[in-house]
């Protein structure tokens, strides 16, 4: 069943049935999903807040909305996903593999087709994004089931919540007796090994009724086989309720303390920010009563309340209505101060945002994103680097562990098509692999200035050390220590400048020098920096005669 709604491919030389083991295989990410009941057997409730991974991929992308997340969201896509007019924003690398130039040529023919199908030129901004807030992302492989050697005809996107790993014991319960046999009798080959089944269940409705999922159990869905979906996961896991979590997971408690610290700050500003009076009336002897009375007529007669219309900027006297902000009315008994109307302040540090600041760095910190990028405050240092270079080194090593994750959902789509086109065989694959490499665009400007100063640093103690080149250190030693260069770059350099000393770009360092001009001098004892004169012919030079040689 699971062929049906997709395609399976399997190597031609199945695995011993002697090399066996009793753990069964694990998914790459180490979740494991059994159906067995319920919404694919997998209940998650981690303290009321969510219980399934429907609703913990709601939450994420809930908080992807919040405006400080979604600023930091940006910084980590746009730093891995470089967009530039004239290039694509990932190329395949294959300098390490060892085959032939022609399979070369196919495996990037074939890499810019799934990137065509992808659209990733376009779209490359929002399938990474998509991937970073889900923290999975999933594409089944449409082909031709009846020209499968044609390849793949088209990706199609899958929502992450319509989509399960399912991992299933198909003789479960069936050989419980010989389990205990190979067990009691030590014998590995009698042990009832378990059959796993792994597949994607396919839900098209992704919504079900909260509080009953097993309305949307296993049954329900679509199964599809594992080889037809290319899917790719954040690599996080949380181990002890088996699920997949995106980046976004650690952040959820730094964006709720974010939400709240935020709206008791308006609630506050709002009810401590005006001035309000005390007005105390002087009631004399009057009965509880009539003393009442008399002070809500005090207060009609002097209470103006003077509305402003946002909708048509009018203002008007609306006395009917009361509001929490208003002044205060106190009776006075006979024998007081009589009438008096004092001031209460409003609040003296309505302009501390202090914790506000340290949420949002919090906030930040928990998205592997450098405070300083917050609010495009900072800025990159044109002096020395080295006063950021902690958290821009920090958050660089961050993304380039994001881009090896993401790539190997290209790695998948690429074993596919060139599986099915018979370019590579199944075992061929499993060693190119790993040779294959994945070079996407970079756009880092402290990566830049870093660069620029070391650079620097090296040629300006390389100058310092020339008048010691030949005395105390050799000009090897120079190359490697100093200017850290590698052999192969040592080999490069040396063959590009005897190229370039040969096609005259640049003189001879060894070359004989004038000593009166300082100009280098050729073999031949001429000065190279003198114009050349052509030689006078000596008119009585003798000639030969007709029909003979000189």
């Amino acid at each position: 069943m699971a062929k049906l709604f997709g395609f399976s491919i399997e190597d031609n030389e199945p695995k011993s049935p002697t090399a066996v083991s009793p753990v069964p295989p694990n998914n790459e990410d180490g979740v494991d999903h059994y159906l067995s009941s319920g919404f694919f057997g997998s209940y998650v409730d981690i303290e009321g807040v969510y219980r399934t991974e429907f609703d913990l991929i709601k939450r994420y992308r809930e908080m992807a909305l919040h405006p400080e997340v979604d600023s930091a969201i940006e910084d980590i896509v746009n730093e891995a996903i470089v967009s530039d007019t004239n290039d694509s924003p990932v190329e395949i690398e294959l300098s390490n593999l060892n085959a032939s130039d022609g399979i070369k040529k196919k495996i990037r023919k074939e890499f810019k087709h799934i990137l065509d199908l992808l659209d990733f030129d376009k779209k490359a901004h929002e399938i990474y994004r998509n991937w970073y807030i889900d923290g999975r992302l999933y594409y089944h492989k449409v082909i031709d089931l009846k020209k499968p050697e044609e390849g793949i005809q088209e990706l199609r996107y899958i929502d992450a919540m319509k989509m399960r790993f399912v991992r299933q014991n198909i003789n479960k319960g069936e050989d419980n007796q010989r389990r205990l046999t190979g067990i009691a009798n030590q014998d590995p080959l009698e042990y009832a090994f378990p059959q796993i089944e792994e597949y994607f269940m396919y839900t098209p409705k992704a919504m079900y009724p909260v509080g009953n999922p097993s309305a949307a159990s296993g049954t329900k869905g679509i199964k599809m086989s594992k080889d037809s979906i290319s899917y790719c996961t954040s690599g996080l896991v949380d181990r002890t309720k088996g699920s997949t979590l995106s980046y976004l997971h650690k952040a959820i408690k730094a964006v709720n303390q974010l939400r709240m610290i935020e709206d008791s700050l308006v609630i506050y500003r709002l009810s401590r920010a005006p001035e309000r009076r005390i007005f105390y009336i002087d009631v004399g002897n009057l009965p509880k009563v009539k003393a009442e009375q008399y002070l809500r007529d005090v207060m009609t007669r002097y209470r103006n309340k003077l509305v402003y219309d946002a909708n048509t900027g009018e203002i008007r006297d609306d006395k009917k209505y009361m509001a929490m902000l208003e002044d205060f009315w106190l009776p006075r008994r006979e024998g007081g101060r009589g009438t008096e109307i004092s001031t209460l302040p409003g609040g003296q540090n309505l302009g501390e945002i202090t914790d506000i600041e340290y949420f949002k760095k919090k906030l930040y910190r928990s998205l592997n994103v450098p405070p300083s990028r917050m609010d495009g405050e900072g800025g990159f240092n044109l002096g020395r680097s080295s006063e950021i270079l902690r958290d821009e080194l920090k958050f660089t090593k961050f993304v380039g562990r994001l881009r090896k994750r993401f790539s190997n959902m290209f790695n998948d789509m690429l074993r596919t098509q060139l599986l099915l086109k018979n370019i590579v065989t199944p075992e061929d694959w499993e060693s190119m692999s790993e040779h294959i490499q994945y070079d996407f665009l970079y756009d880092n400007h402290f990566s830049e200035l870093k660069d620029a100063e070391l650079m620097t640093e090296r040629l300006n103690l390389v100058q310092t050390a020339e008048p010691y080149i030949g005395k105390y250190y050799s000009q090897d030693y120079v190359r490697r220590k100093i200017l850290r260069q590698t052999d192969m770059e040592i080999i490069e350099q040396n063959k590009l400048i005897e190229e370039e000393i040969a096609a005259g770009i640049i003189p001879d360092p060894n070359a004989a020098v004038d000593p009166e001009t300082g100009e280098p001098m050729d073999p031949s004892g001429t000065n190279l920096g003198d114009v050349p004169v052509e030689p006078e012919i000596d008119g009585s030079a003798t000639e030969a005669p007709e029909g003979g040689e000189i």
